[in-house]
């Protein structure tokens, strides 16, 4: 039985931050609800609305139920579920190999590292060894993704708050990174490019130029981002002491990523957990102690900065490999290589047997984590020897952000309702499975 090894608990996550309030804020009955006092409840002064689901911005089918005190959010509740796909259960009734389409559909922002997340878990099974040119590809393009989600929550964070300009301009630097998933995998996003054992193809010819004007661009884009935003007084009295929440609060719920580092926690499974190639890279982890809207917003426009360096020594790296395999030679697990379908009777065997059939995981369970954009994405498998996985599960960070939601709301107005749901970057596909 394979088994993931034991991790590093959360109370020993290092807190850079002084508490950023005294005790907790996390509801007491129920920590996603936020409930209105009972001296409130009995007066005749509370209005309840229906936020969603059918809102733009609520970042999806994502349905808020707020009780407002004039202005002033005094109960919270969220309601999901309206995305409820099935896609964990769907999964375990096709095989290995045709599973792999199934999770970039689940978080479809960071859709990259979605498919990464599932393909290293059911290697982690089969121990199978990826060549070394996978390896800084997929860590290559999970920045690239990283860069892409992000953009997307910086231009509608931004749109709902008034800096219109800012989507168009967030959208013009993630059509460019369409542009590069589409010459590697021939489509724009659910590019199933990660194959168990490696890649579906080689790295197409004229893929590092375009890569390089893109990490020189880049930089250029993220300074013209944060003159428009940083110097906008109504963009920082909107962000700003909006929506804390402290590092204990943030442990307690479980938080990761971004909403964890912008609450003070120095934690970023890239570096802590390794995988892939990431240590052997140089960057810095972004954290920010103040646990606003604001800090939340700096640490994705950090990281955005910090992918660029990535990115650009996985280029180095890449451009020396020219030649050498792109994935796994194991024909029981991996389909042959194309040209030899016409000459040989064998690979055109392990071919149809691979995609009728599928290949079989050694009986075991695993789970395994990532450093997602929204924090830590964790696929859970279990495998009973057989072509099809007997159990699938994720661990979805936008559902445990969203858990933030009530806590994240003391003492805030409606207004503020829209930055700091926002701020929590949470996808309903990931969230609803």
């Amino acid at each position: 039985m394979t088994v993931a090894p034991e991790k590093q608990t959360a109370a020993a996550w290092p807190v850079v931050a002084p508490p950023q309030y005294e005790g907790s804020r996390i509801p007491a009955r129920v920590p996603t609800i936020l409930d209105v006092p009972a001296g409130l409840r009995e007066t005749d002064d509370i209005m309840q609305i229906n936020f969603g689901p059918n809102h733009p911005s609520t970042h999806g089918v994502l349905r808020l139920i707020v009780d407002l005190d004039g202005e002033t959010v005094v109960g919270l509740s969220a309601v999901i579920g309206y995305l409820h796909t099935g896609f964990e259960k769907s999964m375990e009734s096709k095989t290995w190999w045709k599973a792999i389409t199934y999770p970039e559909r689940i978080d479809y922002v960071g859709y990259q590292n979605a498919e990464l997340v599932f393909v290293l878990a059911v290697e982690k099974l089969l121990a199978i060894e990826v060549p070394e040119k996978a390896t800084w590809m997929r860590m290559l393009l999970c920045e690239l993704n990283r860069i892409h989600s992000h953009l997307v929550y910086l231009g509608t964070s931004a749109l709902e708050l008034g800096a219109v300009s800012m989507f168009w301009y967030t959208f013009r630097e993630r059509d460019l990174i369409m542009d590069l998933s589409e010459m590697v995998a021939g489509t724009r996003m659910h590019t199933r490019y990660f194959q168990v054992g490696g890649l579906a193809e080689d790295i197409p010819p004229g893929f590092y130029p375009q890569a390089r004007k893109f990490v020189e661009w880049m930089p250029k884009a993220l300074d013209d981002y944060l003159g428009m935003l940083d110097r906008n007084m109504i963009w920082l009295e909107r962000t700003k002491g909006v929506g804390v929440l402290s590092a204990e609060d943030a442990i307690a719920l479980g938080q990761s990523g971004p909403n964890l580092r912008a609450s003070g926690v120095d934690w970023d499974i890239r570096r802590d957990d390794t995988y892939l190639a990431y240590d052997q890279v140089d960057f810095r982890v972004p954290v920010y102690p103040e646990g606003d809207v604001y800090a939340r917003y700096r640490v994705r426009m950090d990281e955005m900065a910090e992918s660029v360096r990535i990115i650009r020594q996985c280029l180095d790296r890449l451009e020396q490999m020219e030649g050498q395999p792109w994935i796994a030679d194991d024909r029981k697990v991996v389909l042959p290589p194309r040209e030899e379908l016409h000459t040989s009777m064998e690979s055109l065997i392990h071919h149809f047997k691979i995609v009728t059939e599928g290949y079989r995981v050694p009986e075991g369970e695993v789970y395994t984590a990532i450093e997602s954009p929204r924090g830590e994405s964790g696929c859970y498998v279990v495998s009973d020897g057989g072509p099809k996985p007997w159990r699938v599960h994720f661990r979805a960070p936008s559902f445990v952000a969203l858990e933030a939601t009530a806590t994240c709301m003391h003492d805030s107005l409606v207004a503020d309702l829209i930055a700091i749901v926002g701020s929590l970057d949470a996808v309903m596909g990931d969230t609803d499975r």
